[in-house]
């Protein structure tokens, strides 16, 4: 199973945007010594508290000259809200610079605030993420091509440069809500999973859409799935939960509030009103090295996924220092016990 960090380059209180960067940049440095397989990147909007990380393909380029190895993974860029031209543009170039590493997730984003910023209808999202997907994938495959849309046309454009990798490289498509999981594997795409706003055995019973939907369509084998979980390791389970309680509940605290004003308001609801107990035992794998692997081994093998990208700064309280030592007890204690 490939192993990644997933980072959303977390902004800290009274820390400064620029040792926002510098933390997080030196996190992906040590993904990389640590023997991390990937670095997976967010894109995040208007959202002070939690992120600076809104522009994931300028950083997947300051990665990649930091590293040699690692893939660089977009976890994952909001379609909807991109021009698909510039954006088949920007990731090819990522991909020359990087060297083929880069692995392009993509997804739609649920969060309102993001598309009122863009003043984008949260309602169309759907058809704008098809349809930018449809183009880039053009852009990419054709030399020039035309394209006549809802939401654009272009006549005899040529997407320069092309990917270096052939045909393009790896696509894997968020899925959130549930019916979303059946039309990602009818798409016969790798699915993106997080452990975010569903909980685990949510996500386990969700999955088997997307199973269903690839074998519906006809495609071979069983596709593939990525997962996005909460993951902190420390010596003792209670060194866990004191390290990550308040950043933890301070993430779905914010989550759940900014839920509140969309067509998601009942997830919204209760994500506000959770306990940490139940973060625990649900939305995360917080403890020892030995209940964590415990834990990750029954989520692969409920879930079936081939990528697993933790997450070690939930919520984005949690001090520089401390991702770190627990970046490095997952990599010498964890890691190796997932048979990768």
């Amino acid at each position: 199973m490939e192993i990644g960090l997933f980072t959303e380059f977390e902004w800290r209180p009274g820390a400064g945007e620029a040792r926002a960067f510098d933390d997080s940049l030196a996190q992906t440095t040590a993904a990389e010594e640590l023997g991390y397989d990937a670095v997976w990147l967010a894109e995040l909007h208007f959202q002070k508290e939690r992120s600076v990380l809104s522009s994931p393909l300028v950083v997947g380029a300051a990665v990649a000259a930091r590293t040699k190895r690692v893939k660089i993974g977009l976890a994952v860029q909001i379609l909807p809200l991109s021009h698909p031209l510039r954006l088949a543009e920007d990731v090819a170039t990522l991909d020359h610079v990087s060297k083929g590493r880069l692995d392009f997730g993509v997804g739609r984003s649920g969060l309102p605030g993001q598309y009122a910023g863009f003043n984008i209808p949260l309602e169309e999202s759907q058809e704008r993420f098809n349809e930018t997907l449809e183009i880039i994938l053009k852009a990419w495959r054709e030399d020039r091509f035309t394209h006549e849309g809802k939401y654009f046309q272009f006549h005899d454009v040529c997407a320069v440069p092309k990917p270096l990798q052939k045909p393009h490289p790896p696509i894997r498509v968020a899925a959130v809500t549930e019916e979303t999981y059946g039309a990602v594997g009818r798409m016969g795409l790798p699915v993106f999973l997080a452990v975010r706003t569903s909980s685990i055995s949510e996500l386990k019973r969700f999955v088997g859409g997307y199973h269903a939907g690839w074998r519906e369509a006809g495609h071979p084998g069983r596709g593939e799935v990525g997962v996005i979980v909460p993951v902190y390791v420390a010596d003792t389970d209670r060194k866990a939960r004191e390290d990550t309680e308040a950043s933890a509940m301070h993430f779905y605290r914010s989550v759940g509030d900014a839920l509140l004003a969309g067509p998601r308001r009942a997830v919204g609801e209760r994500l506000r009103s959770i306990s940490f107990d139940e973060v625990v035992r649900d939305y995360a794998v917080y403890g020892t090295p030995e209940s964590v692997t415990e834990r990750l081994l029954d989520l692969r093998e409920g879930i079936g996924a081939t990528k697993l990208c933790v997450w070690m700064n939930v919520g984005s309280r949690i001090p520089p220092a401390k991702v770190l030592a627990s970046m490095r007890q997952f990599a010498e204690h964890v890691a190796p016990r997932l048979g990768r």
